[in-house]
């Protein structure tokens, strides 16, 4: 008897790691150090909140089905915004709105893959994509990472074969924290093009990245429509998380495709979040930029506080937006210490096994650091317990 497709599928991590904490309790001494999963843990400012709710108690339309790509206001806010941040003309129509960006790349994969097709993601990799491929029947080829934590393209290439459809990349890195550079982008674009493959380029963290101006320059490209498609997130911008509000980027008739899937799935996204997103792009720039700069202060923070830990013999393998992506100097396998870690000194990290191929070596020597929902005093606690622990 065959398997569902979600039998044959792992437990997401942050599921999974949320049952480890049942039953447990832990002291005023030493309290949880959640360092789990990234996601703002305060609401949404109190302008945007105002605006959400004026629209559920006076506009009608606010509870009514919307256009399945998402609201036109919103579509263009997004573009106009795009355009700015990239140097480069984007235009609403190619722009969706979709119910998180999980949603944005779930779409996207099956305007892209039929069962059996392939996609290329660089491990450590972001679980929830290998978990939709694996529920798709889509064959994930997994590209371990060289050095700085980033994907190498020759190696890339080597993967390549006639069910191959798409590569996928995270930039800002989810789970290691890198910023792919510009040139990397290009080379994977060329890459992707050569071969008549999709480049997915999820920037979800794309807010949080250290550098100023254009993170790279695809949408500058006059064919970019050809091979791109751009993913991005409302929910780390704005805290926006529970209201699910992503976005896809891609030429006019690639949204054709993928509206059938948005369709069938949700008809359209809620329209509340996207009330509050399209709210926020016009008024929360500056505030943004102060959210910006306190996530670039605890990744500061990681790595000028990290001594100690070097000295115990743990890596700091990748820093950025929401992560660090960290190797352990234990014996035994990262899921084993995590959940030791957990009940011992009362941190809770996710091992690199939740985010590598079924019995890949480096992933039993890593950890991923969700730190963008502790502040500097968490993170130096955090370091202070870690420097203890002796596995």
């Amino acid at each position: 008897m065959s398997q569902a497709r979600t039998e044959a599928t792992f437990v997401s991590p942050i599921v999974e790691s949320r049952r480890w904490l049942k039953g447990l309790t832990f002291s005023d001494d030493q309290p949880l150090l959640n360092l789990s999963q990234a996601a703002p843990a305060e609401a949404p400012p109190e302008g945007l909140r105002r605006a959400m709710a004026e629209a559920v108690l006076h506009e009608t339309s606010s509870h009514l089905y919307g256009p399945v790509l998402g609201n036109d206001d919103l579509r263009a806010a997004l573009a106009a915004q795009m355009s700015t941040h990239y140097e480069a003309p984007v235009k609403a129509e190619e722009i969706a709105i979709t119910s998180g960006c999980n949603q944005a790349f779930a779409a996207t994969i099956s305007s892209l893959c039929g069962e059996g097709d392939e996609v290329i993601l660089p491990t450590p990799w972001y679980f929830n994509h290998k978990m939709w491929l694996d529920m798709q029947g889509v064959t994930t080829l997994p590209l371990p990472v060289g050095d700085g934590m980033l994907p190498e393209v020759a190696r890339a290439e080597a993967l390549i074969t006639p069910r191959t459809r798409a590569i996928a990349l995270v930039t800002p890195n989810n789970p290691c924290g890198v910023e792919y550079p510009a040139a990397l982008l290009d080379a994977f674009f060329d890459l992707a093009k050569r071969h008549g493959l999709t480049l997915i380029v999820d920037e979800t963290y794309r807010d949080f990245d250290s550098r100023t101006g254009a993170p790279h320059h695809l949408f500058q490209r006059s064919d970019w429509r050809e091979t791109l498609v751009h993913l991005y997130s409302f929910s780390k911008a704005y805290r926006l998380t529970g209201h699910r509000v992503g976005a896809i980027c891609a030429s006019a008739a690639r949204l054709y495709e993928m509206e059938k899937f948005l369709d069938t799935v949700t008809i359209c996204p809620a329209q509340v979040g996207q009330i509050g997103a399209t709210w926020g792009i016009a008024n929360l720039a500056d505030w943004l930029a102060g959210e910006r700069a306190e996530i670039l202060d605890r990744r500061a923070a990681i790595e000028e506080g990290f001594g100690p830990l070097a000295a115990k013999g743990w890596k700091l393998l990748g820093c950025g937006a929401y992560f660090a992506y960290v190797e352990h100097p234990f014996a035994a396998s990262s899921m084993e210490i995590a959940q030791k870690m957990l009940t011992e000194i009362g941190v809770l990290m996710l091992p690199g096994t939740m985010f590598t191929p079924e019995g890949a070596p480096e992933g039993a020597r890593q950890f991923r650091v969700a730190f963008a929902n502790v502040d500097r005093s968490g993170i130096t606690e955090m370091i202070r317990r870690l420097s203890a622990f002796e596995g």
